[in-house]
């Protein structure tokens, strides 16, 4: 079941810019590729967070979301949900705004710990559902 009302999944697709996507490869199979070249195509930086630090579409990975020297708007985790926590924590501490645990991915204890630190949650469910649901207008 799906976290986060409406007006919170429409801010998080349409009010910010950078998204650090943990879990992306570049293995062209896995569902976070697609994702990220989704949020590419309308209009967002895509920042690689992996362990082994990819390049992907350009853009330099990270092996940590606090190894990245720039802001981010969204942390979007596909990890599966017993790792999300940490990863969760590791968004409030480095001041992301949001973040977005895709479809499948849930810890409702990391959810509530994120929006007591002031952080937009969206939570169970993908950008590539809800962007179309919401008429935002992106091109798939």
């Amino acid at each position: 079941m799906r976290y986060g009302d409406d007006d919170t999944i429409r801010h998080l697709l349409a009010d910010t810019e950078v998204w650090a996507v943990v879990g992306l490869s570049n293995d062209t199979r896995r569902t976070a590729f697609g994702i990220a070249e989704y949020l590419r195509r309308n209009g967002k930086r895509v920042v690689p967070v992996h362990p082994s630090a990819p390049v992907v579409a350009g853009e330099q990975g990270y092996a940590t979301l606090s190894e990245i020297p720039f802001a981010v708007d969204v942390v979007d985790l596909f990890v599966r949900s017993e790792l999300a926590g940490p990863v969760v924590d590791e968004a409030v501490k480095i001041g992301a705004r949001g973040v977005w645990l895709q479809l499948g991915v849930r810890d409702d204890a990391a959810a509530v710990r994120a929006g007591e630190a002031g952080l937009d949650v969206v939570m169970d469910t993908c950008p590539a559902m809800e962007a179309p649901r919401l008429g935002l207008g992106w091109t798939r």
